[in-house]
């Protein structure tokens, strides 16, 4: 049935990108307002060089961002099984708290930012139906306690889930995806959201889940045989395929959960890029222009990928011009 209705999605938005022909690249289904907000890696900000708490601070305090997106990191939680360290996430969602910063919580095994997987080392030394029960019991470890916050607005359970191209995870499996989303559900009342491709997947099998969809939005990626590489997609493309997607499976809304805002640096540190190179895939000209497409694509929620870049380009390389573009947005 899947891939049934996979196959009507590809074929109704090609016969309606045939059919408008290039009027698809002038179409514009801008909302009256937008919610922005970005995701935010205390391990990232800490690996460019920086005090997380001063980059999280900053982004409050400077540039006004009222929405974030967090990640419960289950290595990082729970080293020792049955040991756990909330530390870091703790002081996330308490000055998120401070600022009335509204939160998308991410939990599971399979979270934003490379290498994906943030599984603890001794999950690997466990029987397959010990490895479930655990990131189960973790999960609800996790929602339980944070649910007490109310400026969660939302659970995203995993980060894509579904993809099996891309991170260094175990393979995907429907059936876990469920059970979590079901006790999370159950703990708690407020929606769930799951992550798929937005260019590399219908959206239908990932939308049959959750209370909300949300997409990976990339303009410009670098590919080993092609190199880099611009998405030949019109905004309109995303506007119908979200359309066709929620008559088909019910989801109630799709979001972008990931909008690039920073450098295509898959292989390595983006710090190590010369950046000459980080200009290749977001110059602030290409900043700009991934903002307006993601308007022009009919979104109400839209969440940034980069804020740390942002902030090490304007203390380390003397360019601030993605912070203070990034902060209208907000302003």
């Amino acid at each position: 049935m899947f891939h049934l209705l996979e196959k009507v999605i590809f074929i109704s938005v090609l016969i309606l990108l045939v059919l408008l022909g290039f009027r698809m690249f002038t179409l514009n289904f801008s909302k009256s307002k937008v919610t922005w907000g970005v995701s935010f890696d205390s391990t990232y900000a800490w690996s460019l060089g920086f005090d997380p708490q001063v980059v999280y601070r900053s982004m409050f305090d400077d540039l006004k961002i009222d929405h974030v997106r967090l990640s419960a990191r289950w290595n990082k939680i729970e080293k020792e099984r049955g040991v756990y360290d909330w530390s870091d996430l703790d002081w996330q969602v308490n000055i998120a708290k401070e600022h009335n910063a509204k939160i998308l919580m991410a939990v599971g095994r399979k979270l934003p930012r490379w290498p994906e997987c943030y599984l603890p080392d001794w999950w690997f030394h466990l029987t397959k139906d010990e490895q479930r029960l655990e990131l189960l019991k973790f999960v609800e470890t996790a929602v339980e306690r944070y649910k007490g916050f109310d400026n969660i607005v939302a659970w995203q359970v995993e980060n894509e889930p579904l993809v099996d191209w891309f991170g260094v995870c175990p393979a995907p499996s429907k059936e876990e995806l469920r059970a979590e989303i079901d006790l999370v559900k159950k703990l708690d009342s407020r929606p769930t959201v799951v992550t798929d491709s937005g260019e590399l997947s219908t959206w239908v099998k990932a939308a049959r889940f959750p209370d909300i969809l949300g997409t990976t939005m990339y303009r410009v990626v670098n590919n080993k045989w092609l190199g880099y590489f611009y998405w030949p997609l019109p905004p309109a493309y995303y506007y119908y395929k979200a359309e066709i997607v929620k008559k088909i499976t019910g989801v109630k809304k799709v979001i972008v959960s990931e909008l690039q805002a920073e450098p295509w640096a898959e292989a390595s540190a983006v710090q190590d890029l010369p950046l000459t190179e980080q200009y290749k895939s977001m110059d602030i000209k290409q900043f700009k222009s991934n903002v307006s497409y993601a308007k022009r694509a009919g979104f109400d929620t839209v969440y940034l990928w980069g804020v740390e870049w942002w902030y090490w380009m304007k203390e380390k390389q003397g360019v601030p011009d993605y912070w203070q573009e990034a902060g209208k947005l907000w302003q």
